[in-house]
């Protein structure tokens, strides 16, 4: 067994995207190639509806999956296939741009006005860049739930993990997510593939993960949408960890416990092009689907009507 080491932690950063949704990015853009296959994730967590309310209206995909999951409030969702729900607490939208599609996403937070969710771009590799799109919205009862005699609860996304598999299917860079709650003063060792890309996301508890040759502590506030931070003797909330090579990751929670999101997948290991949210691996690429939203030859199957729909 090889334990991974932490290779680097860094902080997410505010911002704002869509109409005005103030959240908080934890990678993306111009360091996309870090965590290959995934470019880009959101944390989205507010307790200030005018924060959020604006959304994401109308605006184009191609050459990419986008995963949405959901742990408080709703997001309304629409696309140029005709799919139209409503993601709630604990679902998950997997959503498959491939040649491309237009979408919306609309978040309303819960009865106490709170707002909490992650979305997570993964590259789809040059041979299914224009693969028909495909969208699973699931619901979050149908997310299995193992937890261990320790009280380690983990819910799989997707990927297989402790011989349970999760519902997302059929996804190409054929990752792990996992939703990953630990009680006070629990060590817990996770295995992982051996040359996957992997990370965690640390957003409540706190914790260390270190193996005994490179002790690398992350330590994080318990807190909920809008808390002030206060931030102790080592980082903060919001934290992301990307991990070297191993197969297995060493965990330890501290007093409060500590909840954080697990993801790896293969690297796909092939140029970038990216504008906004159309990810492509040349740049005439990237110009030919310019050409195509002006000309309304954007949408290559399953238009309904909707703006930039052919």
């Amino acid at each position: 067994m090889t334990f991974r080491p932490v290779a680097s932690q860094s902080q997410a950063v505010p911002t704002m995207e869509g109409a005005g949704v103030h959240l908080h990015r934890v990678f993306g853009f111009d360091e996309q190639n870090r965590c290959d296959p995934f470019l880009m994730m959101d944390d989205f967590r507010n307790d200030d509806p005018a924060k959020y309310e604006a959304g994401f209206p109308w605006h184009p995909h191609r050459g990419i999956e986008t995963i949405t999951y959901v742990l408080e409030g709703t997001v309304e969702h629409g696309d140029s296939l005709g799919n139209r729900g409503v993601l709630g607490a604990g679902s998950v939208q997997w959503m498959t741009a491939g040649s491309g599609i237009m979408h919306q996403e609309m978040p309303s937070g819960n009865e106490r006005g709170q707002m909490h969710g992650f979305q997570l771009w993964a590259n789809l590799p040059s041979s299914l860049k224009m693969t028909d799109p495909r969208y699973q919205d699931i619901s979050g009862k149908e997310f299995p739930i193992i937890t261990d005699d320790d009280g380690v609860a983990v819910k799989i996304i997707t990927g297989e993990f402790w011989g349970t598999k999760g519902p997302v299917d059929g996804i190409a860079a054929d990752p792990m997510i996992l939703d990953v709650s630990m009680p006070a003063n629990t060590r817990k060792v996770l295995p992982v593939d051996t040359y996957a890309s992997t990370f965690a996301y640390i957003f409540a508890g706190q914790g260390t993960f270190k193996d005994a040759s490179n002790p690398v502590g992350v330590k994080v506030e318990k807190v909920f949408a809008g808390e002030e931070l206060n931030i102790r003797d080592m980082s903060g909330n919001r934290t992301l960890v990307r991990f070297d090579t191993g197969n297995e990751i060493v965990v330890n929670s501290g007093q409060d416990g500590m909840r954080f999101l697990l993801v790896s997948g293969q690297p796909i290991q092939e140029p970038v092009a990216w504008h906004g949210p159309i990810v492509m691996n040349t740049r005439e690429e990237l110009h030919e689907a310019v050409r195509d939203l002006q000309q309304g030859t954007f949408i290559k199957k399953g238009a309904s009507g909707v703006p930039g729909a052919a």
